[in-house]
């Protein structure tokens, strides 16, 4: 946000007195002055400041980018109510108003300041005045420290009286640029004032230069935010501020600004700052210069988690029914309507609860989830004719709430009753109203955590569904659904019979790496017993089903059949004609084109109106 002159003349014109009462802060009255009772040593006066214990004041502006930690735009807005014009993201210009003090054409004054009563070092202090960030002002002989950009052009300077207390920044100076030293590493040091900064140097010189050194000016994170911006490596913070009650504030305020990926210590001077340590380290025990307090930690990547195969523990399958129906798996049985999948599925749930066609298996409790029959009137006369012992015969009651693959209810099921086998039937009815079976990224979710329900139950899950009716397709694509139903199972199963039997036959599809391709099971509908447990590995899955001859050679010869039948007789049709009548009974362009090369010399043909081709027989 940008302010106007006017604007900003009218945040410093108000009454701090007025303010500070707003904010429900405490002043007592003294003399013409109040104090505010948070910090003792600050008197206000009608839109003026002053906090003694720093010999340093100013306007309301300053007061509240010093108190209570906002940025110049910040400030204004809070004394004034009104909001600026928003300026695109970039590094403020300098101020126009912004001018350094004259330098004097000595520093000597300053030199004996800093090293005298500061105890600072010669050579450190020449350091800085040699890089133009310290020197004496031609006007008071004070201290001058200057804050620059990150192109080195100075923003910012803060003038330090040598002869008494007082510091005040200069006309136009900008906060977000304090006093500073930028280094190599990925640490960053900041204090209030420039001669703790200096005075810390002093009590740590190793490497210093490596490291990044940083003055507040006061307690604002505006200068840190900034620093922060132009050296976004930055790791490590240390807060190096005064040990004060504003000094610990304002590590844990700023300590809250910093982004989580850096790492944020608390160092606390054991005198009040650090130029008190410096002055009067000869009398501190042991050198114990000042106490560490780690206030943020980094937050830490989630790595990865790995699991090597040598790791794993082999298990084997255990199966149900070898090689089609394994435990703690989930299996799909998908064939036409009306090709026995019920019946089948009933006969089923018969001899695992009788007992009486298992090999070496005892009797076990099944859920049998219909939605497609009535429980009294067709589910439990099939079943009694099948001989199913209907005790161990459970069903999930849903009358209340409908039954979903994602409940949770059957899982809970499936381990309060001991359940061993579950059958859907069928799949489409318990995915879910508000799920598209064709979006794999709707039925994939589902399908794994039923998966996993089976694998920590051990349970044998068995879905049923239906085969579409889409013509020229291999089996696994003409279930319902998404390709990703049966991609997420375990084992595939058709049921079907063959053109030249009648007799129906169970089949596991190729995929599953569960049994041989093309292990098939036949039974016959009506035949007593149902079925019979055991196989016959004599078919494959593109022989199955509907009784369809392989596809390339059948639907050929249905389009040759098509074409002499549309020609008999020296009848005369057009091309688009035969496509047309071909497509009708599902045979492609394609498969006509190839029967009609196949028909070679019998087939004869010409031009008609300069595009349309018309055949007839020879």
């Amino acid at each position: 946000m940008t302010y106007t002159q006017a604007q900003i003349d009218k945040a410093n014109a108000v009454d701090l007195e007025k303010f500070l009462r707003a904010q429900g802060e405490t002043l007592v009255r003294s003399g013409k002055e109040y104090r505010w009772k948070a910090h003792d040593s600050l008197t206000v006066c009608g839109n003026k400041w002053f906090r003694h214990s720093q010999s340093k004041g100013g306007f309301p502006v300053d007061f509240v980018m010093e108190f209570y930690g906002k940025s110049f735009p910040e400030a204004v807005q809070m004394l004034t109510g009104e909001t600026g014009e928003v300026q695109p993201e970039a590094d403020p210009a300098p101020s126009p108003a912004f001018r350094l003090p004259l330098r004097n054409v000595t520093n000597a004054n300053i030199l004996n300041y800093l090293t005298q009563k500061r105890k600072l070092s010669p050579s450190l202090v020449n350091f800085f005045i040699a890089a133009g960030d310290i020197y004496e002002d031609a006007a008071h002989h004070n201290v001058v420290f200057v804050g620059r950009d990150a192109d080195g052009h100075p923003r910012y300077a803060s003038s330090r009286g040598i002869r008494e207390k007082f510091r005040q920044d200069a006309a136009g100076a900008e906060k977000a640029f304090g006093f500073a030293h930028r280094g190599t590493d990925k640490q960053l040091l900041v204090f209030e004032a420039p001669i703790d900064l200096l005075s810390f140097i002093e009590l740590f010189p190793k490497n210093w230069q490596q490291h990044n050194y940083l003055s507040l000016g006061g307690v604002s994170g505006k200068a840190l935010r900034q620093f922060l911006s132009e050296r976004p490596d930055v790791e490590r913070v240390f807060l190096c501020l005064d040990a004060d009650k504003a000094g610990e504030d304002a590590c844990k305020r700023l300590a809250a600004l910093l982004p989580d990926s850096v790492r944020v210590t608390r160092i606390q001077p054991c005198m009040k700052d650090w130029n008190d340590v410096l002055v009067h380290r000869a009398e501190i025990p042991n050198c114990n210069y000042f106490k560490s307090i780690v206030l943020k930690e980094p937050s830490k990547p989630e790595t990865v988690k790995i699991i090597r195969m040598s790791d794993v523990e082999l298990t084997p399958v255990e199966w149900l029914w070898k090689p089609y129906l394994p435990f703690g798996k989930l299996s799909v049985l998908q064939g036409n309507p009306g090709e026995g999948k019920t019946y089948f599925a009933m006969h089923l749930a018969a001899a695992c609860t009788n007992g009486k066609l298992l090999p070496n298996m005892e009797p076990f409790n099944v859920i049998y989830q219909t939605a497609e029959d009535g429980l009294g009137d067709t589910v439990k006369p099939r079943l009694i004719e099948a001989g199913a012992d209907l005790d161990r015969v459970l069903v999930i009651d849903d009358s209340d709430v409908q039954l979903t693959l994602s409940d949770e209810r059957i899982e809970k099921a499936i381990i309060e009753n001991n359940a061993r086998l579950v059958i859907i039937d069928p799949i489409q009815a318990y995915l879910g109203a508000d799920v598209d079976m064709n979006r794999a990224n709707e039925v994939r979710p589902i399908f794994m955590r039923l998966g996993q329900v089976a694998q920590r139950t051990g349970c044998a899950i068995l879905l049923i569904g239906h085969l579409n009716k889409a013509a020229g397709m291999q089996s696994l694509q003409r279930g319902l659904g998404s390709i990703d139903i049966a991609a997420a199972v375990r084992s595939v199963m058709f049921i079907g019979k063959l053109k030249h039997d009648p007799t129906m036959r169970i089949l596991t599809h190729e995929k599953s790496s569960l049994a041989p391709p093309g292990a098939s099971l036949a039974f016959s509908l009506g035949d007593e017993g149902g079925f019979r447990w055991g196989g016959e590995y004599d078919i494959t899955a593109d022989e199955m089903l509907s009784g369809i001859e392989p596809q390339r050679e059948t639907k050929t010869q249905q389009a040759k059949d098509l074409i002499c039948t549309l020609l008999a007789g020296g009848k005369q049709v057009f091309s688009e004609d035969i496509d047309k009548a071909a497509l009708e009974k599902g045979i492609p362009g394609r498969t006509v084109r190839d029967a009609k090369r196949e028909l070679g010399d019998a087939l004869k043909s010409k031009i008609v109106e300069g595009r349309k081709k018309v055949f007839w027989m020879k």
